[in-house]
């Protein structure tokens, strides 16, 4: 089990920024993946930024040089940096676990977190 709690969204005007935490139950470091999707009133659910266990990541093209993951080990904690907001950019953010390691086992479970909204107005 990987329980993970959001915060950190909120109302924002356009060129504006917002930090997304995602505080995850264990320790991250056991967990493969973790990162951030977002899903807008009539859209699939999309990937917006990932961090592996190792540090590689992954952003969406509509997001790269905007937002920025990272990940604050002692607390258990991944962070979404999002600067030069834009409309388009408004949607419920998840925050989401992809497998994780206890003991010598790997379980593949996929969590996901509440969901905070983010609203950027023009």
């Amino acid at each position: 089990q990987v329980q993970l709690v959001e915060s950190g969204g909120g109302l924002v005007q356009a060129g504006g920024s917002l930090r997304l935490s995602c505080a995850a139950s264990r320790n991250i470091n056991s967990i493969r993946a973790m990162g951030w999707y977002r899903q807008a009133p009539g859209k699939q659910r999309e990937l917006v930024a990932t961090m592996r266990s190792g540090g590689v990541t992954k952003y969406a093209d509509s997001v790269t040089g905007r937002f920025t993951i990272s990940r604050d080990n002692a607390k258990n904690t991944v962070y979404l940096q999002m600067n030069s907001l834009k409309p388009e950019d408004t949607a419920v953010y998840y925050c989401n676990a992809d497998g994780y390691w206890t003991g010598s086992a790997y379980r593949s479970n996929d969590y996901w977190g509440q969901g905070t909204q983010v609203t950027v107005s023009s």
